[in-house]
Order: C-alpha cells, then sequence, then structure tokens
C-alpha cells in the first residue's frame, strides 16, 4: 500500500471509533512518507486519546 492509501485507511478506523487501527495505520504512512499528513493526523489522535481533566475525574 501506498503512504495515501494507509492515510486514507486510517482515516476510515477513526471514523469507525477503531482508534488503535488508525493510529497504526498512520505509523505505516509515516514510515513511508514522513511529510504524509498522517504525521499530523496521528499526532492530533494521540493529543485526544491523552486528553486529561481532572476536574471530570476527582469531583
Amino acid at each position: 500500500m501506498t503512504a495515501e492509501q494507509y492515510y486514507e485507511q486510517g482515516n476510515n478506523y477513526r471514523r469507525q471509533g477503531l482508534w488503535h487501527e488508525a493510529i497504526n495505520s498512520y505509523i505505516n504512512a509515516a514510515e513511508l512518507d514522513p511529510d504524509s499528513p498522517a504525521v499530523e493526523a496521528k499526532r492530533m489522535l494521540d493529543d485526544i486519546l491523552n486528553y486529561y481533566n481532572k476536574d471530570i475525574y476527582n469531583p
């Protein structure tokens, strides 16, 4: 597969809520093309999954 195909695959997985598969697809795309938009997509997905708000978890 090409970097673009991995990127599109990652987007499809993300829309379905399959986060792990999306990240893996973005990583594969970034390995093939370091300038792929998958690099930014993975960073944003990492930020979303790592989000932490102490006020929500500690009433």
